[in-house]
């Protein structure tokens, strides 16, 4: 059996059972990085460089989706925004949002 110790945040929500909607507990991205995090962490273990936690909303998120995002209000600035639009869809159907949690990795907590 692997056995790895993961640091979490302690306001992280529980790891969701695999399948259910992802709550941001971040589990997933602490262990190892999804395809796209390891292209951008340079690392296909640990840590996702990518993830950020969030500390209004007590749940870690993708920084590479939030990355892509430009609020714009014009005409011009939102032609300038549909690359970043479709970057945006890019990346969540990359890195799978709102497909469910997808982490088999068992969660176990330890005494400090």
């Amino acid at each position: 059996m692997n056995v790895r110790v993961i640091t979490i945040e302690a306001l992280a929500p529980a790891k969701p059972a695999h399948g259910a909607p992802c709550n941001g507990c971040g589990v997933c991205c602490l262990s190892e990085p999804c395809p796209l995090g390891m292209l951008v962490s340079l690392r296909r273990h640990g840590r996702c460089k990518a993830l950020r936690w969030h500390d209004a909303a007590a749940q870690y998120r993708c920084g590479l989706v939030g990355a892509t995002v430009t609020p714009q209000s014009s005409g011009a600035a939102r032609a300038k925004a549909l690359p970043a639009r479709i970057a945006r869809h890019l990346v969540r159907r990359w890195i799978a949002a709102g497909k469910g949690c997808d982490s088999t990795v068992v969660v176990e907590a330890t005494q400090p």
